[in-house]
């Protein structure tokens, strides 16, 4: 699996059987982003604005890690999983972006320049799957580079490098349109495919994982007004001295808009009202849930 690069699989996938989908089911007009003016997309509340996590995230069944952050403003606890992801969306995106710069660094160059302040972990304990994660992305944006080159000699270095990684990286949007943060971040936007990414370190599919990438699309056309029906959530784990890789690709249908919108008005409500929706029973929470201590500590 090659993270935001298709396989051949994948590819006949998304045109023979997404992408069809989504021309003859299409999307109702009062779903997509750039009608943020009005209902249901209009958030009901003005003077809240959510990040994309808070609005998309179901890891609290209350969504009682909702009104901690954003009413008690209670500091989460940042666990090995939270630091090993921040590690992992790091080497990424850096990575892709030195390839896309035309300035690829090694790992060790840019390993000097983490601000460790930032990073709850040891150091240590983060080095060599950041390490495996940098070197299997290395690997992946030379063998495009190479295959666009060998497949177009007279393009310019430009050309080469905007056809084989067409990506927007940590793209900055601003989602208050819908009622969220003016300061988005985006995983991996694929431009000529119109594919919404998300990176997540699971090993498990959820279903809700999905809600991400679909309020990221809505938020792109409410900016950009530019339609995006595929999305993807990506899973990228480094167990074992070993990188794999599973992909999620969907269409962003009216079912999944409509269920993003629901999330993010009981969020933005809880927020707006300062109201604590309860603590989950104690067996419904996970020990690594950056809230735990607040509620059973």
């Amino acid at each position: 699996m090659l993270l935001y690069f298709l396989s051949d699989i994948e590819h006949k996938y998304l045109l023979h059987q997404l992408l069809p989908t989504a021309r003859e089911v299409g999307v109702s007009k009062e779903l997509r982003g750039w009608s943020w003016y009005q209902p249901p997309l209009k958030p009901y509340y003005d003077n809240v604005k959510l990040p994309m996590y808070a609005a998309s995230s179901k890891y609290c069944p209350t969504n009682r890690d909702v009104y901690l952050r954003n009413v008690e403003k209670v500091y989460p606890r940042l666990s090995t999983k939270v630091a090993l992801g921040k590690m992992f969306h790091g080497v990424v995106s850096d990575c892709l972006q030195a390839f896309l710069q035309q300035q690829p660094i090694d790992f060790e160059g840019w390993w000097q320049k983490i601000r460790w302040a930032e990073i709850p972990e040891k150091p240590e304990n983060v080095r060599e799957p950041s390490k495996k994660v940098w070197e299997f992305m290395s690997k992946l944006c030379e063998a495009k580079l190479a295959e666009v080159s060998s497949r177009q000699p007279y393009a310019s270095k430009y050309d080469v490098v905007a056809s084989a990684l067409p990506f927007l990286i940590e793209h900055k949007i601003s989602g208050e349109l819908l009622g969220l943060s003016g300061v988005l971040s985006i995983d991996c936007y694929d431009y000529l495919r119109a594919i919404m990414f998300d990176l997540k370190m699971a090993r498990e599919q959820e279903e809700w994982y999905r809600l991400s990438p679909v309020g990221y699309a809505m938020v792109f056309e409410s900016v950009h007004e530019v339609p995006v029906d595929i999305c993807c959530v990506v899973y990228l784990n480094a167990e074992n001295g070993r990188v794999s890789v599973h992909k999620d690709l969907f269409f962003a249908s009216d079912e999944l808009r409509q269920w993003w919108i629901e999330e993010r008005d009981k969020k933005l409500e809880i927020v707006a009202e300062g109201r604590d929706p309860g603590k989950p029973t104690r067996s419904q929470c996970k020990e690594w849930c950056m809230f735990f201590d607040a509620c059973y500590g």
